[in-house]
């Protein structure tokens, strides 16, 4: 007990006896142990002796407590002084008489606060507390049972206790007695049966004397865990079977408890080689490609609990469950999932199911039979919330899944609209512009259309509703101009905002084709100067009978000189007259050097005669130069 030895009295008054024996006459005493009033024990064989009760009388006034001995110094009556307010004192052991039988009473000012209480010293006592060996011993077999060795309490060898001992599993409130109870001769140990696997539990004992109900404290607990067991639930967190996985799916299992610590071995068969992974932390493993089965063990577990295998392969999907449908319970967070049988004849269904946007090693799934076709899921689903489900038919042989479904709770109108760029006009002065989807988790819903919106200068928006599986339009009628333009995406429970608008400047095509025939004029006229300038020049002579019409690069005659359409006369020629020829002085001159002549070039006959201007010494005009005599 709390507090300090009171101090003590020793007193043989003949009031004082007169006062016990009138209260002893008048109220009767009270059994040993009695849960009155007042109440008074031994701490061990050799402990101090603690006495309690209940507050009376006057709580400002101090109360004094008297111990009579009534085996060995008969009459003798020992007082002890309590403070006012308090109800407990300790009497250290010194003060009092092995084995001795007292008789305890309060008063307060000279009247009895309750009837004496008879106290038996050699039996009035609580034991210490017992001692919990920490090594705990477990069966190879099941069910699980445990061995706990224990210590009694410090107590003569020749004087039997009666232990009790009880437990609770981790994060239990409530405790669990274990029966029978256990005597310290002969002492056997603590044993637990029917215990889990994978969990954490504590042991605590008390011990009384044999002849008295009078229990001691509880001992300090004992935590100890059971051994691991493989994980009774695996699963994979996505199938590849119906489309290829992008990104490396997980193995996954339920952890065994908050309380246990527990390591994993995983096994994966990729082709013919096994893939053993150690040491693996709970839950999760990631699954290679292409890998057949995976197994997964606890390390250091029982031999009947060895591990737990899933078959990975893809099985035919008429196999497969169809016709899945989710609907949400009115006035109910859970979901019920349907579906209808497949050819197969599996196993068992699993249902999983993964909020849109979490890792995947949030995902939750349940084990149904094969007779069940629903499923009634519970979870936190929060309206507005795309949820993945998946109904997957699981055999031995391999898994056949269902297409996953997506579902919401409750639909919600979208929080944004889809963003617009501009495509390639098609056909050319027609606009063509696209739009990109709205991801789920901000469509809140199923999209049921898009509404286009346009609206040119300052005109009013015109706005049209789209198929929610259109996301390409061509705008033949906008006007020219600035144009602005956007989309909304709507659900069934509304219209959602617009998104990022597009702005256009459409030329006036009307005034394009105005202009065109005067820049299509220009440009013939500049290429038929180009061609002409190009044509005469001397650089492309070959051009010329190309490009220019015969009548422009032929040399066509003088009609005035031609003879064609005249008579033919031949012509004589006439000598001129005798003159005395000049003397020439002739100078000698290094002789240039010879260019080669090009080959004439063919003439062309056109089908008409040629005649040229005469010459100068044709006509008579020039003399022949007279000779120069040499001096």
């Amino acid at each position: 007990m709390r507090g300090t030895p009171a101090a003590f009295l020793w007193r043989w008054p003949k009031l004082e006896l007169l006062r016990v024996a009138l209260v002893v006459l008048c109220h009767a005493t009270r059994p040993q142990g009695s849960p009155g009033p007042m109440q008074c024990y031994g701490v061990g064989p050799m402990g101090d002796l603690n006495c309690s009760w209940e507050l009376l009388g006057d709580l400002g006034v101090p109360s004094m407590l008297h111990l009579q001995s009534q085996k060995y110094h008969s009459n003798r009556t020992q007082t002890v002084t309590v403070p006012a307010g308090q109800n407990w004192v300790t009497i250290p052991r010194g003060h009092l008489t092995t084995s001795d039988k007292l008789l305890v009473w309060g008063t307060q000012r000279g009247r009895p606060l309750w009837p004496p209480v008879f106290v038996n010293l050699e039996t009035q006592m609580k034991p210490s507390v017992p001692w919990l060996y920490p090594d705990v011993d477990f069966s190879q077999d099941e069910p699980l049972e445990a061995t706990i060795q224990w210590a009694p309490p410090t107590w003569p060898s020749h004087k039997v206790l009666i232990c009790q001992f009880h437990y609770r599993r981790c994060q239990e409130s409530s405790w669990s007695l274990l029966e029978p109870e256990l005597k310290t001769i002969p002492l056997t140990p603590v044993e637990m049966e029917d215990m889990e696997l994978d969990t954490s539990y504590e042991v605590s004992g008390r011990c009384r004397v044999e002849e008295e109900d009078l229990w001691g404290e509880w001992s300090p607990v004992l935590s100890f865990q059971t051994p691991p067991s493989a994980p009774k639930d695996v699963w994979v967190s996505k199938s590849c079977c119906l489309t290829s996985c992008t990104q490396e799916p997980l193995l996954l299992w339920k952890a065994p408890g908050p309380c246990a610590q527990v390591s994993y071995r995983v096994w994966f068969q990729v082709g013919e080689k096994n893939l053993p992974q150690e040491e693996v932390p709970c839950c999760r493993s990631p699954v290679p490609m292409r890998a057949e089965w995976a197994a997964v063990s606890a390390v250091n577990t029982t031999t009947w609990a060895s591990l737990t295998n899933l078959s990975l392969v893809c099985l035919a999907p008429e196999s497969a469950p169809h016709g899945v449908e989710v609907r949400h319970i009115a006035g109910s967070p859970e979901l019920l999932v349907t579906w209808q049988w497949g050819t197969g004849d599996p196993g068992e269904y699993v249902v999983d199911w993964v909020r849109d946007g979490d890792p995947q090693e949030n995902l939750s799934w349940v084990r149904l039979s094969p007779g069940n076709l629903s499923a009634l899921l519970s979870g936190n689903f929060e309206e507005g919330v795309p949820y993945r489900i998946t109904v997957t038919a699981v055999s031995p042989a391999g898994l056949s899944p269902a297409p996953s479904v997506w579902v919401f709770t409750k639909e919600l109108a979208p929080l944004l609209g889809p963003a617009l760029w501009r495509l390639q006009d098609d056909p050319p002065g027609t606009p063509a512009i696209a739009w990109g989807e709205v991801p789920r988790h901000q469509l809140r819903g199923h999209l049921t259309h898009y509404t286009l919106c346009a609206q040119s200068g300052t005109r009013p928006s015109v706005c049209t509703n789209v198929s929610s599986s259109t996301r390409t339009v061509t705008l033949p009628d906008l006007h020219w101009g600035p144009c602005e333009l956007w989309v909304t995406a709507s659900t069934i429970a509304g219209q959602g905002p617009p998104g990022p608008s597009l702005r256009l400047h459409l030329p006036d095509n009307a005034m394009k084709w105005k202009i065109l025939p005067g820049v299509l004029s220009l440009w013939v006229l500049f290429l038929m100067g180009c061609g002409l300038s190009l044509a005469t020049s001397g650089r492309c002579l070959h051009l010329r009978h190309k490009v220019l019409p015969r009548w422009v690069w032929e040399k066509v005659p003088d009609p005035a000189n031609s003879h064609s359409g005249q008579p033919h006369i031949e012509d004589v020629f006439q000598t001129p007259p005798p003159q005395d020829s000049p003397i020439l002085e002739v100078e000698e001159m290094e002789p240039l050097p010879m260019l080669e002549t090009p080959p004439a070039s063919t003439p062309l006959h056109f089908g008409y005669e040629k005649h040229f201007l005469p010459t100068p010494e044709e006509l008579g005009l020039l003399r022949p130069p007279s000779p120069q005599v040499l001096a």
